[in-house]
């Protein structure tokens, strides 16, 4: 499928309101109170030709460009969260609106003033995004997340908190398992808060997943040959 091309915003449109203008502007006022039209118009900047109501991959890459952050930032997934998004790498306008009403951001420039506020947002409200993440990520024609994307979420969300989580990407790499289920995915947090790295408080007989047996299995084995060398 080509591309789809972002709309050119219609001078008048500016100058009626400003939005492209104002909400991009160093020096825009970013205490003003939420606005739904300028927020919709906001919305209008990244949406294709093809389809008004909806941002798509093109578009989100330009909205990312312009809050000066990647679509891996942690911040993109705290956004999706406060819009109940469905599907990544799209924005509806309901979402938008519900999204940007909460946080009270109706232009770029708003946004960037509370971008560092996503990282206490998504401390606050931790275990709800990272459930979140499962639906919002996975592909729509599947049931279950594929294992190369729930590494990269699992990347975003634990990497730099889960001491086992490089042991358990590179598990992940040579097993068996093409997808990760919602329990498997629940049970991952669960066991990167609560089982030690040395694995000791780890019980067998547990109620965990088949596949957190097997990691376990297989990390013991790998340090035990680890030692032996």
């Amino acid at each position: 499928m080509a591309p789809r091309r972002l709309k050119v915003k219609r001078d008048a449109e500016d100058e009626n309101f400003g939005s492209k203008k104002v909400c991009h502007r160093k020096s825009a006022k970013t205490d003003e109170s939420f606005n739904t039209k300028r927020c919709t118009l906001w919305f209008d900047e990244y949406t294709g030709v093809d389809d008004p109501n909806v941002i798509g991959p093109e578009g989100i890459e330009k909205f990312c460009e312009d809050l000066g952050v990647e679509p891996e930032n942690v911040a993109m997934l705290v956004i999706a969260w406060k819009m109940d998004a469905k599907r990544m790498g799209f924005f509806t306008k309901q979402e938008w609106l519900k999204g940007f009403s909460d946080l009270q951001c109706d232009c770029t420039a708003k946004l960037r003033a509370k971008i560092d506020q996503m990282k206490n947002i998504l401390h606050d409200n931790f275990k709800t995004i990272y459930r979140f993440a499962y639906d919002f990520a996975r592909d729509k024609d599947q049931r279950s997340m594929d294992t190369e994307t729930a590494k990269g979420m699992l990347h975003l969300l634990l990497g730099k908190h889960w001491k086992l989580y490089p042991q358990f990407h590179q598990f992940l790499d040579q097993s068996k398992y093409k997808v990760i289920n919602k329990d498997q995915w629940y049970n991952i947090l669960e066991f990167s808060r609560t089982i030690s790295s040395d694995l000791t408080n780890y019980d067998i007989d547990g109620a965990w997943p088949v596949m957190l047996d097997e990691f376990v299995e297989w990390l013991r084995s790998t340090r035990n040959e680890s030692a032996m060398q």
